[in-house]
């Protein structure tokens, strides 16, 4: 099996595409292997990049490229990853030699359009996503309730769940007790993103725990879910940077929050490695 890493501001995965290797088959336990930073490769998550069924296209007619298959460093299943569609497109961009493209990709979470842009080397790209319909989140238990006294709160769906905290001060947040804390109290788990509104305007700082991976360096469906919310709040204008420890990303919120429009998430991808192991 042929497989590239890369990173979306510090947040990694795996990719492996079946368009390079044939069919192939992920499952948790391949997923948790992969993904062990001792015994592994290391990686937030495992990505398997699926041939399309013959004929899919998205609502204006464009052929699928790719359907993406996600794991969780955990084993757990993931609908959506904004920094991992990124890398995706990115696998893809190489696979076909592309350095502008565009995509369509099926998720668990509905279709993503990719805008790539790589460079000539395949080592850097800017991605733009189309992140999908930000949804209501699930309902806020009694206990995160009660323990967020006195924080603005609220839930969003990004095709997976968000809880997004604003904070006074992101450096007094225990990220590790708190985070895993409020994952644990949603039934299926939630994203948690702990923001700060910067001093410049229009921008975010913002720590996450992510749920099946812990703590990462960035999350895109969570700085798009958390650009959202800050907007409602009347907190950020429509083009909100997010700035994580492992870097910054841009959303382009959208304007009035119809069912049918989708803001945009743009930032990096970046490849890390190539490399083959034995067919599983």
């Amino acid at each position: 099996m042929r497989l590239t890493k890369h990173h979306g501001l510090g947040n990694d995965f795996i990719v492996a595409l079946e368009e390079v290797n044939g069919p192939l088959h992920g499952d948790a336990t391949l997923a948790r292997t992969l993904c062990d930073r001792r015994r592994g490769v290391g990686a937030d998550g495992f990505i398997i990049g699926s041939v399309p069924v013959s004929g899919q296209v998205d609502t204006d007619g464009e052929p699928v490229d790719v359907v993406m298959h996600l794991w969780n460093a955990d084993g757990s299943r993931a609908e959506m990853s904004g920094n991992g569609i990124r890398c995706l497109g990115q696998a893809l961009a190489m696979a076909r030699d592309d350095h502008e493209a565009m995509y369509v990709v099926g998720t668990d979470a509905g279709l993503r359009e990719l805008v790539v842009h790589d460079d000539a080397e395949h080592r850097l790209a800017t991605v733009s996503v189309t992140m999908g319909p930000v949804g209501e989140g699930p309902a806020i238990p009694k206990a995160v309730s009660e323990r967020l006294v006195g924080e603005r709160h609220a839930t969003a769906d990004m095709g997976n769940p968000h809880l997004v905290v604003l904070v006074a001060d992101l450096h007094q947040i225990d990220l590790v007790g708190t985070g895993s804390w409020l994952e644990q109290q949603f039934p299926a788990g939630v994203n948690v993103e702990f923001i700060e509104i910067g001093s410049v305007p229009d921008t975010i700082d913002l720590l996450v725990w992510e749920r099946g991976a812990g703590v990462t360096e960035a999350c895109g469906t969570g700085a798009t879910a958390a650009a959202h919310l800050a907007h409602q709040w009347g907190l950020v204008g429509n083009q909100v940077r997010v700035v994580m420890p492992g870097g910054t990303a841009d959303v382009v919120v959208a304007p009035d929050y119809e069912p049918d429009t989708e803001p945009i998430l743009i930032g990096p991808a970046q490849h890390v490695i190539t490399f083959e192991i034995p067919d599983v």
